[in-house]
């Protein structure tokens, strides 16, 4: 057992004789504690053909245990107060929950079994499946889900992992049988894909000694992890048209294939994205669109860097009358950002923004709890939150404007719109 522990934080991170990472700090916000349980079991290792097995999976962990049933599961979480979450995204499937400290044995225990000991029972996954199923064919008729899901296609590429749906379609759907979930589970859902974090009333000692008790005896071994391939950068515009009849609002979707998390420009990178679409209401972009236009009911920008280059995204919901008034402005203020950077007083409020935001993050245990697993899936060490302010602070103008220029060309964007607009096709 390997455990570490800075100097002034109450927090280790320990790694179990299985393979598992423990990280516990021990806060007295409330006498509650947050668990937060992550495996590299999401989008990017399912088998070819059968999209949305991941997400299914998690959908069915807690609908029956070889020691409990799917009854037994909710009515000990129902009696304790507890909401289990599940949730997936391309690396990671998540399982989060919060119950008072004096419950953290038994949540614990409930929530290992779920995770480690699944059955996946013919009919719950019959259910299930068809929930997911009928969930695809509302997402159809949502113009900004549409136009979201053709952006990364644009973006992407066929075949890229970062291109697909991750809850699936309805024809991979039902492609999945209970023995695709059986053998995906068996794969990927190791201790040694496990990051636990527990943050709250409890003493980080206890919460290690817990933790290898309810894991002692499962093992497996290091699950198989997946490099992210660079998407093919066409280096031209495209866009794409996708017909949503009897919708009052089109949504417009635009965007750049940006960077990976850890590259060293990244700070330079979150700070242009601040400027562009996120400081006050929504940066320049809702400045011009929504604020001085009146155009759109919104308008951001996203930065999502991950293990492979992620999106800079651009969204905006407008009337369909506006689409091209809309998508013109943001052209301007892309290029004009691009072209230009930012002042040095946006640079400056962004620096500051940012900065004053990272203690809003971090006051409550859910808040923590996310930190440190992001922290620890990137390798950015348990001291992270302390170093974050200084390279925000180092971040210089000049990178700021160097990253604008590297990224925001609209020649080389991707545009994707979804409304009452013509029939599928390019545009």
């Amino acid at each position: 057992m390997s455990v570490t522990a800075p100097r002034g934080l109450s927090r280790v991170r320990t790694e179990l004789e299985c393979g598992a990472v423990v990280l516990a700090q021990q806060t007295r916000l409330t006498p509650a504690v947050t668990i937060h349980a992550a495996f590299t079991a999401g989008a990017l290792y399912e088998p070819d053909g059968l999209t949305g097995l991941a997400h299914l999976t998690g959908r069915l962990l807690d609908r029956g245990t070889e020691r409990r049933t799917g009854a037994m599961i909710a009515d000990e979480l129902d009696d304790r107060g507890v909401a289990l979450k599940v949730s997936t995204n391309r690396h990671v499937l998540t399982l989060t929950c919060t119950c008072l400290s004096e419950d953290f044995d038994a949540v614990l225990s409930i929530l290992v079994d779920v995770a480690r000991r699944p059955v996946f029972p013919e009919s719950e996954l019959a259910l299930r499946r068809a929930e997911l199923v009928t969930a695809y064919l509302q997402d159809q008729d949502n113009p900004a889900t549409r136009a979201t899901e053709a952006l990364f296609h644009l973006l992407y590429g066929e075949g890229h992992p970062y291109s697909g749906r991750i809850k699936g379609t309805a024809d991979s759907l039902q492609r999945i049988g209970r023995g695709d979930l059986v053998q995906f589970h068996a794969a990927r859902f190791r201790p040694a894909s496990l990051s636990l974090a527990v943050v709250g009333d409890v003493e980080p000692a206890r919460v290690v000694h817990r933790s290898a008790m309810e894991l002692e005896g499962w093992d497996g071994g290091p699950p198989e992890l997946r490099g992210v391939p660079p998407p093919v950068e066409p280096g031209t515009r495209r866009a794409r048209m996708v017909s949503v009849p009897g919708k009052s609002q089109t949504d417009v979707a635009y965007g750049f294939v940006a960077i990976r998390r850890l590259d060293p420009r990244y700070y330079a990178y979150w700070l242009m994205n601040n400027v562009l679409g996120q400081f006050g209401l929504g940066g320049r972009l809702a400045d011009n669109i929504r604020e001085r236009q009146g155009m759109a009911y919104y308008a951001y920008s996203v930065l999502d860097p991950s293990v492979g280059e992620g999106p800079l995204v651009i969204r905006a919901g407008v009337d369909p009358r506006n689409v091209e008034r809309a998508i013109e402005a943001i052209d301007h203020e892309v290029d004009r950002l691009g072209r230009e950077g930012p002042t040095p007083g946006e640079v400056e409020e962004s620096r500051q923004y940012l900065i004053g935001s990272i203690p809003r993050m971090l006051e409550t245990n859910q808040g923590i709890a996310a930190f440190l697993q992001n922290a620890e899936h990137f390798g950015l060490g348990l001291d992270y939150d302390r170093r974050l302010a200084q390279h925000l602070r180092e971040v210089t103008a000049d990178e700021v404007a160097a990253a604008a220029s590297e990224l925001l060309v609209p020649t080389r964007a991707a545009l994707a719109v979804a409304g009452p607009t013509p029939a599928d096709g390019g545009a």
